[in-house]
């Protein structure tokens, strides 16, 4: 298994991936930056305002479209040239080869929402609100946006292991993202649909802040998550387990 993850760590490294993972923070924090004012002049930071802005951005366009990217790049190397014949000569199996990859794919999420994460700190800290920053809600958003890109990270990772081309699964990516805004609407079908998950798992809904249809219970969102991750994973690792190289 170490040996493994430092081959995908030798892959990756001099990748255009780390690049990617500034794109939704660095855009996200504009919003921030430009778009959330104080409720009173002098007056506290809103961090939840700031986070649900900023979230609206991140996690409904950027963070899914990451996430099917991450998994199109980690399995591009092996794509091209034979790649898949030559790892799958070596003595490895082929669930700690898919195993590996989806770590590391949820590895690079996690990256993304770290750095979500410091841009939104910066931002409030920079505008006066490093006094009085609510840990446990914005620690519970980035973690539960982490969470809710299992299941779609898991589909992802099958789809660009069937698929030897990199630009179709980014093309199928897009075009189960972009109703987003349109299926968060929804409290009948949003919870089901793992492109906004992430939107919804982040969406702040504590201290009297409420965003409406972007707000569901959170163990009914795990739940569907925690499900439809396991039916997501075992699908694709059983395909890959099967797959003609």
């Amino acid at each position: 298994m170490l040996a493994l993850i430092r081959s995908e760590w030798l892959k990756i490294r001099r990748s255009v991936i780390w690049l990617l993972l500034l794109v939704s923070p660095g855009l996200a924090g504009l919003i921030g930056l430009f778009g959330v004012r104080e409720e009173q002049p002098g007056g506290p930071f809103p961090w939840l305002i700031a986070l649900a802005l900023m979230t609206a951005l991140h996690a409904m366009l950027f963070l899914p479209l990451l996430t099917g990217v991450y998994a199109a790049l980690v399995c591009r190397y092996e794509h091209a040239g034979g790649g898949w014949k030559q790892l799958l000569s070596l003595p490895v199996t082929r669930t700690r080869v898919y195993i590996v990859k989806f770590l590391f794919v949820m590895g690079l999420v996690a990256l993304t929402q770290l750095l979500f994460l410091a841009v939104l700190l910066l931002i409030g800290t920079a505008k006066g609100g490093g006094g009085a920053i609510p840990w446990s809600e914005l620690l519970g958003s980035v973690g539960r946006g982490w969470l809710a890109c299992l299941p779609l990270a898991a589909l992802q990772l099958a789809v660009s292991t069937a698929w030897s081309s990199f630009a179709a699964p980014l093309a199928v990516n897009v075009v189960f993202t972009i109703p987003n805004m349109l299926v968060a609407n929804s409290a009948d079908y949003a919870p089901y649909y793992p492109w906004v998950q992430p939107l919804l798992a982040m969406m702040p809904h504590q201290n009297g802040y409420d965003f409406g249809a972007f707000t569901l219970p959170s163990l009914t969102l795990l739940s569907v998550v925690m499900g439809s991750f396991v039916v997501f994973f075992l699908g694709g690792w059983a395909y890959f387990a099967r797959k003609a190289v």
